[in-house]
């Protein structure tokens, strides 16, 4: 079952930027790159480094405490795919953008 939760207006997110919201009890990263919108828990799991402070390119996003990079479009470490941060479904309805906090 989905939990669509509202995280912010689309015109706050510009492109090629990242944000973090307080969602469901947890950090949510927010990017938006060649105007698609991406959702991953904003916790780097090597040390629970926040990743919005991070270096952003293309679709990836650099911790900024260890340098591990990570696919914006799948959660993976590209250094090690088997290591992921979990991703979330993202849609825009009515200028605001929506995150399913479900589980995935």
């Amino acid at each position: 079952m989905s939990r669509w939760e509202k995280a912010m207006p689309v015109a706050e997110l510009p492109e090629n930027t990242l944000a973090n919201r307080k969602m469901g009890g947890r950090n949510i990263l927010l990017a938006r790159v060649e105007g698609q919108i991406y959702a991953l828990l904003n916790d780097c799991p090597h040390l629970g480094c926040l990743l919005h402070k991070g270096l952003l390119r293309g679709h990836t996003v650099t911790c900024p405490c260890h340098d591990w990079i990570f696919d914006l479009r799948t959660g993976e470490f590209t250094a090690a795919p088997e290591i992921t941060i979990p991703v979330f479904p993202v849609k825009v309805e009515g200028g605001e953008i929506y995150v399913d906090l479900e589980e995935v």
